[in-house]
């Protein structure tokens, strides 16, 4: 009997490849991604996904049982996955790691609404899950991922032409709902809110203590993404009055600080003459700070807050420091825009 040696030699030359470049974190991505090509954050008995967990049967029998209605782009699922697959992948070139994340760009490319905007879910569309969201970042960190498909940046130019095409609508649809979605105040605009209707595109509530108003930490996060885009007069007008928003809307003179009391976390808002800070969310209308409960209603005192959500959940942050003291001047300088 003859042996062909190439057939050999390329099987010996497979078996090491193979062996040797395994990304244990992008193998187990690869384990958990669901069959419409996005990843959950949760698994079907509602566990939180943790790749830290090892694989072993009864991981993988509650994985198999996980069904496409748990895909999702909130709390960075899917994007996250997207994101590690494709730099596992420009250290190994092991193909099923780069076929994964081009699978789950094919799933942001489906799950985008015909105005730009993403829903949280797809294709549960259950309760809030199907509102365009920006809460977490979630579009943001979806178009993030699909702007770097269209540029080839950061590792993405290994991905297929025909996603990056796709991919290049797809974000310039996103910037269209962006500037869409920007909330007005008498014909002013200002930043965003964290969800909006899906059909209307009006703004919308999500969890009982998540009421319609304006959101600041999200809105920095669009900035960014407007920020490295080529600009055009719509683009630079929506920076500038985002930016020019939270400069009238800080805080000043207030910290906030999260400790530890018997494992639990206490949220205090103090005097504090070096701080500036902003509400995590606004008034529609007024810029007032508002506050959520979860019996739904809406305070505009933080001490009136139930304890629960007090300490449950952030309500203030440095979200627009870096963004008016830094990254804006230098968008400026670079674009060679005056303020």
């Amino acid at each position: 009997m003859k042996l062909n040696l190439s057939v050999v030699v390329f099987s010996l030359t497979t078996a090491v490849f193979s062996a040797q470049v395994k990304d244990t974190l992008a193998e187990k991505m690869l384990v958990y991604q669901l069959p419409i090509g996005g990843w959950g954050k949760q698994l079907g008995d509602k566990s939180v996904v943790n790749y830290n967990l090892p694989l072993d049967k009864d991981l993988l029998k509650k994985i198999k049982a996980t069904g496409d209605d748990h895909a999702t782009i909130d709390n960075n699922a899917t994007s996250r996955e997207i994101n590690a697959l494709i730099k596992a992948y420009s250290k190994t070139k092991n193909p099923e790691y780069l076929k994964s994340a081009e699978k789950g760009i094919g799933y942001l490319l489906l799950m985008q609404y015909k105005n730009g905007g993403f829903p949280q879910y797809y294709p549960n569309s259950g309760l809030y899950r199907k509102q365009v969201t920006y809460n977490d970042n979630a579009m943001i960190n979806a178009l993030t991922v699909l702007y770097n498909v269209s540029e080839g940046k950061n590792d993405f130019d290994v991905v297929d032409s025909k996603l990056k095409e796709k991919s290049r609508i797809a974000v310039q649809k996103g910037i269209e709902c962006i500037l869409k979605t920007q909330i007005l105040q008498k014909g002013i605009p200002t930043i965003w809110a964290d969800q909006y209707n899906e059909t209307t595109l009006q703004p919308d509530k999500a969890r009982a203590f998540e009421p319609i108003s304006l959101a600041t930490g999200e809105s920095v996060g669009i900035v960014r993404f407007l920020m490295l885009q080529p600009v055009t007069p719509e683009i630079e007008k929506s920076i500038k009055s985002a930016v020019n928003w939270f400069k009238q809307n800080k805080i000043e003179g207030y910290s906030y600080n999260v400790s530890k009391i018997n494992g639990k976390a206490v949220r205090t808002l103090a005097e504090d003459k070096t701080s500036v800070i902003w509400a995590r969310f606004y008034d529609i209308n007024s810029n007032k700070p508002l506050f959520g409960d979860r019996d739904g209603s809406v305070k505009y005192d933080y001490n009136e807050v139930s304890e629960e959500r007090r300490n449950g959940y952030s309500w203030f942050g440095d979200f627009a420091d870096k963004l008016i003291n830094k990254e804006y001047p230098k968008w400026l300088e670079k674009n060679k825009i005056s303020e």
